[in-house]
């Protein structure tokens, strides 16, 4: 720490976060901590794809997976867009997805 001109340590001050940037912060990890969440985000990494598209790649029923994607439609982890009747969906927050890659590359070389 740097020292002022009395020789005293200067005191750092420390951001407070607010009552919504924590509860963002715990719903992103709650949305992080299932592993169909986890597995369905994984995928939307690579490619935008169909509700039926994701259900199908991961052996999910695609109610489940509907219910997933809301959820983190919800928290604007994934986006959508219409083409005629089918949406489609993709990751929506850069940050998360890295956070998701580095926590999937720690578990591979742990």
């Amino acid at each position: 720490m740097a020292k002022d001109q009395e020789g005293k340590r200067e005191e750092k001050e420390v951001e407070v976060l607010d009552e919504e940037t924590l509860f963002v912060v715990s719903q992103t990890f709650k949305a992080l901590s299932d592993p169909t969440r986890i597995r369905i985000l994984h995928l939307l990494c690579e490619q935008e794809l169909s509700v039926n598209q994701i259900a199908e790649t991961l052996e999910l029923r695609q109610s489940t997976v509907s219910h997933q994607l809301r959820f983190l439609k919800n928290l604007r982890l994934v986006k959508y867009r219409r083409e005629g009747t089918t949406i489609f969906y993709s990751h929506d927050d850069e940050h998360v997805i890295d956070l998701l890659q580095q926590t999937i590359n720690h578990a591979l070389h742990h």
